[in-house]
Parts: C-alpha cells; structure tokens; sequence
C-alpha cells in the first residue's frame, strides 16, 4: 500500500500538481520579503505549500529511509537524507516555501533521471520467443508431435522445410540449407549434409531432414544464448548518481555547519538556511539534464541513445568491436563478379541464362541473381523442367539448353569436370570473402557467378577516423576466416577474430576487457545480443537489425549510419565535461550562498530562491548541449 502511493505520489502528474501548488505559495512570500504587506490566499483555508511537502516530501522520506534500512556501510547516508533533514528544519521554523522548493527540485530531478535512463525489456521476450514449442519425433515409424520440453537426447526428429529447429542435434538423413543467422550472424545458409550439426533456434529452409537430438532443453544452443543475456543483463549495475557519492561526506558537512551557525550566531534561521542552501539539487539535475540535451542532440542526427551511463561510457571507450555482417555490410547479397569460360557465351548472356534457370528457385544465391539480372535488365527466358538439389543446386532448361547451377559436388555428381582455370578462379573468389554459382552447359562449366555482401561505403573512412582518434577497431564475425580477412581488409581493420558464435564473441569481448580496454561492441543481429550486453558499452543497427539486438544495446543506430562512430565518442565527451561545470558551478553558488547565510543575509525563502537559480543555470548550460555542433 505504501509502496502504490509513492509510486503515485513521485509520478509526473502529481509532480505538476506540487509545482502548480509551491506556485500559489510563491507570490505572497515575494512580496512579504521584498517589503510588502501580508499576503493571505482567501481561497485556500492552509497554506498550498503544504501540498507540495506532501507531494513531493513522501516519496524522499520513504527513499532516505529505505536506504537507511537497506543499503550497506556508508552508502545509508544519501542525498535524500540531507533534503528530508533541510525540510523537517525548514518546517521547524515555520518556512513552508523553502521546504516545498528543495523536495520539489528533487522529484523533478528523479524524473528526469528516470526519463533517461528508463529502458525497454521486450528484446529478452523476443529472444526467448524464438525458442520452438514443438518439435516432429519418430518413433516406431509414426511421426508425433511434442512438445520441445518432452524431447530428450537421442530422440529423432524430423524437420520439414520452412520449420525452426527445435534442439541441437546431428543430421542422420537428408541434406538441406540452414538459415543460422540466430546463431552466427553469416547472411548466407549453411548447406548441411549426414554428420553434421544443427542449432535449436535456426531455420531449415529447404530439404527434409532427420536428426538424432544432443542437446536439449536448457543445454540448447539457443538456451545458452537466453542465459548469457540474462547473466549479462544483471552485470549491468546501474549508474550511481553523483549526489549520492559525495553524500557520505555532505551530510556531516552540512550538519556541521548548521550546528556551528545555530553556536556562533545563536539563530536557529541560520542554521535552517545553511540546510536548505546546502542541498545538492543543482547536483541532482546537472547529469539528467545534460544527458537529456545530449539524448536530443544526438536523437536529430538519428542516434538513439537509452542511457546517460552509455553516454558517460562511450567517451572512455579505447575499443571497438565491429560485427561484420549488417554493419559493415549491409547484409544483403549482390553478384559482384559474373565470369565466363567459354570465348562464345558473354558475361551479359551467362547472367541471362544463369537467372533464367534460377527463375523458380528459393535458394537467397538464386534469388539474388535473379534480382541482379532484372536490375540490369537482362532478359529472362521461359525455364523448364526445373528440378532443386537441396544443399546442392538446380536444373533447368533454358532456351533448349540444359542448365546446372550448383557447387562443385552437384556439378561433379551430374557428370561435370572441374579443370584447374576453374578451380583457380573459385580459390580467388572465395579468397575475397564471396559465395560462388558454377554454371554448367551440355557436362561442361561455362562460367561462375561470385555473390558477395556490400561493404558499406562510409565503414573504411569511419574506421579511419576512429584511428585518427587512437582507438582500436576489431572484427568479431561469424563468418569464415577468408570473408572476414577481406572485409577487414577493405576497411582498415587489422584485428580479425572469425568464425565465432555467440559465446565465443562474448569470450573475446570479456578478454579485451581484462587486458584494460574499454570495449563498446557494435553489432545488428540475434547472436550479437550478448556480446552487446557484455561489452562496456554497445550499439546497434537500428532500421536493419534484430529488435532483440536493439533492446540489448544502449545506443542503436536508427539510420544504420556508422560514421555516426566517432560523432558518438565527441558528444559524450561533451556532455561529461558539461556535468563537470554544471557541478562546479552548483558547487560555488552553494558555497556563496553559505557565506551568505552564515552573514545573516539570507533567510530560508530568499536562500530556496537562490538555490534555486544555480538549479536553472545547470539547466541552462545543459542546454547548450543541444544544439552544439560536432564535426
């Protein structure tokens, strides 16, 4: 019950109400103390700043004394405690005005805390969604199906085409093509024959094939995925406000100092004064302001930003982690190299008939030539006969010509020699990180198509300017070692870890931690989710990538823009050294204000008023943030 009204009472609704009503207490007390009359509200039977108190002072209260109860060691002692204590004096001696206007700032500056650092959860829901339900077992020679939870090791299992796989296992029949982007990021499927593996959580998209369970149930690849973003979920401590750092020291302080005044001067005013000028709610607003400026700034460029800790984090990066695939590409497959063997049939033709027999397929290397060949306007002919090879490749007749299209092994199985020109070409291709189409004419190979992913034409000077910056670019990649080394290549990058799945991209990321790096990952798909958890600080491709990597970063992308890299690493340089001033600003008003009172000059209504202008210059300089240019 206690618990539902402060939630109540520190919403953003009952917080306008106490402004509205330290408002109506305001005027009166201005006039009073610039000389004149007496100033009664006929239409309020109590004085409206006691709403305020309530409003605002429940929530603070009860937050000083959970933290007296329930916080270890020093840490008991906070910021809220010091506010309580200036409002309980500032009550004692009949100042109404100056106890709402220092509970007030306070609930104002937990909502803009909570404003910038509030984020979403759905991204482990999505994750944990992806987990099948069911899965086909054979049993006896009758197919069931069961629930995913039922199924034990050694169980066999079937899984059609178009079906998610719902354990780990080994193919014992069937070949087929796997979509285990889930898993590795690799925007090409895995062709799969008997032996090998297969990963809960990814797609068979062509062949029906059996497999004989390994890993089931919480020992499932994707299993594991779930726990290491949960695991990394948790080591994310939240960002410790300022304020409550300094207050282990502050309280006694201000206390001091208070009790000293109330000794020297005999004036229990004074003493009240010091408490109210003391509070550190300039403090309290200088890092939420100048983070929600800095969230503005970089939301016009594109740049979603979760937290004020990604910020104060992404200025004391050294390191980058890059993913390959949807970040320095753009995760699509285009033909990059149409290469023809035989003097009579040109690269344009060799395209044509390539799509043509490819016409019906649903394979993404199909697909793309396909799509290829109709960007450049190539003229597709009419294909029959068409036959698909799961894992292998098509056959087709075009224009009265029997077509192959496939890898070395359907060529091969179909009577096809491969001679060495043919041999050297594909070496070279693949050497360049890209996916090869043989096509084949009456048994003989009259050329190769070479799909590649597109480099993203801004990654080689971003890296370069992260360089310019000294900071160290890595390449965390799924894909194999000869892709990744190109890619790299092309950018820039001289550090390339490959063929990595999503534990082993966490591993590397927790080993560039310990050698003292601060690391921020970058990245796009599911399988980056908990490397991105584990980095110090991650960003995501937005428009492109996985709402499951979205969620999981603090910073996504929503442009796919990653020259926006280094714009990042400024503004929150930026906005670190603008909390700096915002608090050393706070800190000399505080400290004037003190002289001030201790004088006898000020009293608890004009001291709130004064802490209350070095509340709104940190406002103001924060502000500043927002449009501030960073080239």
């Amino acid at each position: 019950m206690l618990k539902k009204l402060n939630d109540l009472l520190a919403g953003l609704p009952m917080t306008i109400v106490s402004g509205v009503f330290l408002l109506l207490d305001l005027v009166p007390h201005l006039i009073e103390e610039f000389g004149g009359a007496p100033v009664q509200l006929s239409f309020l039977p109590f004085d409206p700043a006691w709403v305020t108190i309530f409003i605002s002072g429940v929530p603070l209260l009860y937050l000083a004394i959970w933290r007296i109860i329930h916080n270890p060691g020093i840490s008991k002692i906070s910021s809220a405690l010091l506010i309580c204590i200036a409002m309980f004096a500032a009550i004692a001696v009949g100042d109404l005005f100056a106890a709402g206007e220092v509970v007030l700032i306070m609930a104002i500056g937990a909502l803009l805390e909570e404003a910038t650092t509030n984020r979403a959860k759905k991204g482990l829901k999505n994750l944990i969604s992806l987990a099948p339900a069911k899965g086909r077992r054979i049993m006896d020679g009758k197919e069931d199906m069961i629930p995913a939870e039922a199924i034990r090791q050694g169980d066999i299992l079937r899984i059609l085409p178009g079906e998610t796989i719902p354990v780990d296992g080994t193919i014992i029949r069937g070949e087929t093509s796997v979509d285990q982007s889930i898993m590795t990021g690799k925007s090409l499927p895995v062709d799969k024959g008997v032996g090998e593996e297969v990963f809960c959580g990814t797609i068979n998209r062509f062949g029906s094939i059996d497999i004989s369970a390994t890993k089931v149930g919480e020992n499932s690849s994707l299993q594991k995925l779930i726990r290491m973003v949960q695991d990394a979920e948790h080591k994310q401590a939240p960002m410790q406000r300022i304020a409550d750092r300094v207050a282990s020291w502050l309280v006694p302080v201000a206390l001091l100092i208070a009790i000293l005044s109330y000794v020297f001067t005999g004036n229990i005013v004074t003493a009240v004064t010091v408490l109210v000028v003391f509070c550190p709610c300039a403090l309290v607003l200088a890092t939420p302001t100048a983070i929600m400026a800095a969230i503005g700034q970089a939301t016009k460029h594109g740049v979603i930003i979760k937290s004020g800790e990604a910020l104060e984090k992404m200025g004391k990066v050294d390191t980058i982690a890059f993913d390959k695939t949807g970040t320095l590409t753009y995760g699509r497959l285009d033909v990059s190299d149409t290469i023809s063997f035989d003097a009579s049939i040109r690269e344009a033709d060799l395209l044509s008939l390539a799509a043509s027999a490819e016409a019906r397929s649903e394979h993404p290397l199909g697909k793309a030539i396909v799509a290829h060949a109709r960007a450049k306007d190539a003229p597709l002919m009419e294909s029959t006969d068409f036959k698909m090879t799961a894992g292998r490749g098509i056959a087709a007749e075009v224009d009265h010509r029997r077509l192959l299209c496939g890898n070395e092994k359907f060529l091969a199985e179909n009577g096809v020699s491969i001679d060495d020109k043919v041999r050297s070409t594909l070496d070279r291709l693949r050497s360049q990180g890209k996916a090869a189409m043989l096509v084949a004419q009456d048994q003989t190979c009259i050329g190769v198509i070479a799909l590649s992913d597109v480099l993203r034409p801004e990654a080689k000077d971003m890296v370069s300017r992260l360089s310019n910056m000294h900071t160290r670019t890595v390449l965390l990649t799924g894909d194999h070692q000869k892709t990744a080394d190109y890619f790299a290549q092309q950018v820039g990058i001289s550090e390339v870890r490959a063929e990595l799945l999503p534990e082993e991209k966490v591993r590397s990321i927790a080993d560039l931690q310990a050698e003292r790096h601060k690391v921020c990952m970058i990245g796009d798909g599911v399988n980056d989710a908990p490397a991105l958890k584990t980095a110090d600080v991650s960003v995501a491709m937005g428009s492109m990538g996985s709402d499951i990597a979205v969620d999981a970063a603090e910073i996504a992308l929503m442009h796919d823009d990653i020259s926006q890299i280094p714009y990042l690493k400024r503004l929150s340089d930026a906005t670190v050294k603008t909390i700096k001033v915002s608090i050393t600003l706070s800190m000399c008003i505080n400290f004037a204000a003190i002289v001030l009172s201790l004088m006898e000059i000020l009293t608890p209504t004009t001291g709130a008023l004064v802490h209350n202008a070095g509340s709104c210059f940190v406002v103001l300089i924060a502000a500043l943030l927002y449009d501030r240019k960073f080239e």
